[in-house]
């Protein structure tokens, strides 16, 4: 959208409307936190955190976090190779088996993890149910993908002629990876670890359900100080501790991600790896590894949703209850009101993501970078202390204004903003600027700039940006736990009451809620990979 002196009028005024909807939906709800821990009168919050758990639950949620991130590292980086430098048939298959985790909701993870440690679980026999393993092991599980992406982005642009020529000269295949690949990719490591680690320092769902009792996180803390000892200023306290540890994660994958798109260019367009006989044993080998590994989880939920007692047969009755009220609720129709709530969430993260990706691709120098950090500040602070900032600011309203049902897509359009931008954001940067040079200097406006030389560019990740949006929110459970009524719940905020109660038929109905999550996910998942299948760059976190 270039149009020589029109251009940075354009720009602002493209930035201006997500600089403010982040100032009055974003920084309202932080400030009131702010006020809610450190300026109301109450008790020494100090002493509020000692009773929390204070330095040991930091300290549990520190060394968890990077545990669960080494693992997950482990495991996605053979991932990220066959996904970025095998190339077989059904290929776009595994890529939507390796996207599909990180998509579905946190809460359908937990539940998934518990049925399969559980006594009565297909792996009951190892007994990790509640355990410190079963968090890694579904932390790694949900973020395995992360490492998949954004190390199988750079690999599959990597020249392999370097590996080639060391191999050449005598070196192993280990050895040729180590000296010649591992330094081109070890930036893009860091920045995986780092957005992974973030993801497991904030987890929810999983914690809460994987966890049980025995695991407490300071974003589990901040749930049960609201909704168990209704201490709010403990709540805050905990809320600005994890801010604080969260901003330094962000800015940390911040340098990494700059040092990864500053790095020398050494790609190339051919990214297959030559078809030996040993090469298709490994693609077919690992293919098939990682295919049973990320379906086994979802097997074992379906199987458990057709067990509504231990000592029946298989049978339906679970998803027959689907039309009947559960705790209170119907549901089929929270499944109704988290896809309505997860198209307009979409729509308000897809229309703010395309201005502040057009925005921040056009800013150069330190106000580009400023841009880029504000449009990403979401990404720094968690859905559960965003929805409680929320559940603290929306005091001060009437009743009518804070029980609306608006709150929720708002604050899940927010969560989703930086995700879109990170879609879209790339592809944009990569429209030729002579190309909207030339439009200008034929007379046409910066809109018209924009329809005809970006927008058949980036139309395909615009809408690409727009399923992941959806898939990402349909399964938000942080924030909504703070912020559904009951007659307006959501899905993973059902499933997350049905697995706090006990009895198998709870667990049974939350396994079929699970069942139906993890279907529409895998429709969106898929129409996403297939309109991307042809863009080897991967979405940049």
């Amino acid at each position: 959208m270039n149009g020589g002196s029109r251009a940075p009028r354009v720009v602002y005024g493209l930035l201006a409307p997500v600089l403010v909807a982040l100032g009055v939906f974003f920084v309202w709800p932080l400030a009131a936190i702010v006020g809610r821990g450190l300026l109301t009168a109450g008790p020494n919050p100090i002493a509020g955190l000692r009773a929390a758990g204070g330095v040991g639950l930091v300290w549990f949620t520190l060394w968890q976090a990077a545990a669960s991130t080494l693992l997950t590292v482990v495991l996605g980086l053979p991932l990220a190779w066959l996904t970025a430098r095998a190339d077989f048939r059904g290929q776009i298959v595994l890529r939507v088996l390796v996207m599909v985790p990180f998509v579905l909701p946190t809460v359908v993870v937990g539940v998934a993890f518990r049925t399969v440690f559980s006594d009565t679980g297909p792996l009951g026999f190892l007994h990790l149910s509640e355990t410190v393993w079963a968090i890694l092991v579904a932390h790694a599980y949900f973020n395995v993908s992360v490492v998949a992406r954004i190390v199988g982005g750079v690999w599959a642009r990597m020249d392999p002629r370097t590996e080639q020529a060391a191999r050449t000269l005598g070196a192993g295949p280990v050895r040729a990876f180590v000296t010649a690949g591992l330094p081109v990719l070890l930036p893009a490591i860091a920045s995986a670890a780092a957005v992974v680690f973030l993801y497991c320092a904030t987890s929810f769902g999983i914690i809460l359900i994987v966890g049980g009792t025995r695991f407490r996180t300071v974003e589990t803390e901040i749930y049960q100080q609201v909704v168990g000892a209704f201490d709010l200023r403990t709540a805050a306290a905990l809320a600005l501790v994890q801010i604080v540890v969260v901003v330094a994660v962000v800015a940390l994958g911040t340098v990494l991600r700059r040092r990864l798109a500053a790095q020398p260019a050494r790609w190339s367009a051919d990214r297959r790896v030559r078809r030996t006989l040993r090469t298709w044993v490994a693609i077919v080998v690992a293919a098939t590894v990682t295919a049973v590994l990320l379906v086994y989880p979802l097997l074992a939920l379906v199987s458990r949703s057709l067990h509504p007692d231990p000592s029946a047969r298989l049978g339906l009755d679970a998803y027959r209850a689907l039309g009947q009220a559960v705790v209170g609720v119907v549901p089929l129709k929270a499944l109704t009101m988290s896809l309505v709530t997860a198209l307009q969430a979409s729509m308000i993260a897809l229309v703010l993501g395309l201005l502040a990706a057009i925005a921040v691709t056009r800013l150069r120098g330190p106000l580009g970078r400023f841009a880029d950090a504000v449009v990403m500040l979401p990404l720094g602070v968690s859905a559960v202390t965003l929805g409680f900032g929320y559940l603290v600011a929306l005091q001060v309203l009437p009743v009518a204004a804070r029980t609306s049902t608006v709150w929720l897509p708002i604050v899940q359009g927010l969560v989703a903003l930086p995700l879109v931008v990170r879609v879209i954001a790339p592809a944009l940067g990569a429209v030729d600027d002579r190309l909207r040079q030339a439009a200008a200097v034929l007379g046409a406006s910066p809109v018209r700039v924009f329809v005809t030389v970006d927008l058949p560019t980036v139309l395909r990740p615009i809408t690409a940006a727009a399923c992941f949006a959806f898939a990402v929110t349909l399964g938000e459970f942080g924030a909504a736990s703070f912020l559904v009524r009951p007659d307006a719940m959501t899905l993973p905020v059902l499933i997350g009451q049905l697995m706090s109660r006990p009895g198998w038929a709870n667990s049974a109905t939350a396994a079929a809620c699970s069942v139906l999550l993890v279907a529409v996910t895998v429709v969106v998942v898929a129409a996403m990979e297939s309109i991307r299948r042809d863009d080897p760059a991967q979405v940049e976190f």
